[in-house]
């Protein structure tokens, strides 16, 4: 009986420490950054910096990335703690004009244990003035609505998505970055994701990005105009 677990424990075992090494994933993009070329004379590159909303964006509607100079840096489950981690490897080192940032999420749904919402907004801020220092203009995003999650029913994610949106716009506010507010936009009577623009009330469907991307291209257009 050991020795038929053998195996399987070895491929556990392995996969764990893998993750352990590389907590933030930044090996999934290394090699399509490896290949990112410099920006061109007057390039408006923006790079999306995110979890699984973003992650699934460009599967969702590609047509809204082609022909532009966007780049797609989403990883699924990611808590703002491991995009801090990752933002010299898939945003700074891009060299981007702008930097859209999508996150907290994962971090209300405790996906790497529980999380205090200052720690979710420190983290934020953090990725912020790493731009800022290298001269790449902000967007933050606020928290998509959500009403609960499929994967941790027990948590009431509306009071806190509210409360860390409120950090978010006054940070905003008080340092002159652009905020992306698809919360207001996408919020039904719950505070949730209505559902005909999500099938489980977190991630969007073609509908829902279909909505977020003239509100982020506007974001965007208004960050390239800041001093």
């Amino acid at each position: 009986m050991i020795s038929k677990l053998f195996p399987a424990l070895i491929l556990f075992f392995t996969v764990t420490a893998t993750r352990a090494q590389d907590w933030a994933n930044i090996k999934k993009y290394a090699e399509a950054n490896s290949k990112v070329q410099p920006p061109a004379a007057r390039e408006n590159r923006v790079v999306y910096m995110g979890d699984s909303i973003t992650d699934f964006w460009i599967n969702n509607d590609s047509t809204f990335f082609a022909g532009k100079p966007y780049f797609d840096r989403g990883i699924s489950g990611q808590t703002t703690g491991q995009m801090l981690v990752r933002f010299r490897e898939d945003v700074i080192n891009l060299k981007p004009k702008v930097v859209v940032i999508l996150a907290g999420i994962n971090d209300i749904a405790e996906n790497n244990g529980p999380s205090k919402p200052e720690d979710t907004f420190g983290n934020i801020v953090s990725m912020a003035e790493l731009a800022k220092a290298n001269r790449i203009k902000v967007v933050i995003s606020s928290i998509m609505p959500a009403f609960n999650f499929p994967w941790r029913p027990a948590i009431n994610p509306v009071p806190k998505v509210a409360a860390l949106n409120e950090m978010l716009k006054n940070y905003a506010d008080k340092n002159s970055i652009v905020y992306l507010d698809y919360f207001t936009a996408m919020a039904d009577d719950r505070k949730g994701l209505p559902a005909n623009l999500s099938k489980d009330g977190v991630h969007p469907n073609l509908e829902g990005y279909k909505m977020m991307e003239p509100l982020a291209e506007k974001a965007i257009a208004a960050a390239i105009k800041k001093r």
